[in-house]
């Protein structure tokens, strides 16, 4: 087990268990879109990002070949970013609303980004394979962030990447097992998992997604983070 989140973020950032994401994240570096044909691309697995003592944890689903895997950050210099950074600012848990390398100055407070996938996966579907080799990174995140009370699942692979490392970490879950969906809430052990739609251009130029729909999520977590308490599990 890692011995504090830096430490991990390094095991993190080496890793090379998947033989297929480690081509596919190479692959979108070398041969970047002509926008970004000038940047050099981070094209390593991300950890996550935020603070240390976060009582809200968010987790998504795998970095964007060109945001993340470009920037060095999760959920950083793509349009789902922009999103999560924009309403982690007005929820309060963020200096700012931008999100456009990990040199902008961003800065989280009392709130934690994160992903079940480390590496982009083609079509962003991991197999099950590559989500197995990933998760005990999740686990282990979890279990160093010994503040959290939240967790906030965007979208369904989320949702479920969330409550298996939750169960890893000897957390009972309920029965029968939660489903996803936008709003969901439900207790796991001593904290609270909420389900939001990830926010992804599929959803966000629908409308499946709205700004108020996602404030209304990080507004709920913050509130349960402050109201609820919990021991680590």
């Amino acid at each position: 087990m890692a011995e504090s989140l830096p430490a991990l973020a390094k095991e993190i950032v080496a890793c090379r268990r998947c033989p297929r994401l480690v081509e596919w994240r190479q692959r979108a570096g070398a041969d970047p879109p002509r926008r970004f044909r000038d940047q050099l691309y981070w094209a390593r697995p991300l950890p996550g990002f935020g603070d240390p003592r976060a009582t809200v944890v968010v987790v998504g689903l795998a970095p964007a070949a060109h945001g993340g895997n470009r920037t060095g950050r999760v959920f950083t210099g793509d349009r789902s970013g922009d999103w999560l950074y924009g309403a982690l600012h007005r929820a309060g848990f963020a200096n700012q609303a931008r999100s456009e390398d990990r040199n902008d100055g961003l800065r989280l407070r009392g709130a934690y980004v994160t992903a079940v996938n480390r590496c982009p996966p083609p079509g962003n579907r991991p197999t099950p394979a590559e989500r197995d080799n990933c998760i005990p990174y999740l686990v282990e995140e979890l279990r160093l962030l010994d503040r959290r009370r939240v967790v906030v699942a965007l979208g369904s692979f989320a949702w479920h990447g969330a409550l298996r490392a939750l169960r890893e970490l000897g957390t009972e879950l309920p029965r029968p097992k939660p489903r996803f969906g936008h709003g969901a809430e439900v207790e796991v052990g001593r904290l609270a998992l909420l389900g939001c739609y990830h926010p992804s251009q599929q959803n966000t130029f629908t409308g499946r997604l709205t700004e108020a729909m996602l404030d209304e999520v990080l507004h709920r977590a913050r509130a349960l983070s402050r109201g609820r308490g919990m021991a680590a599990t």
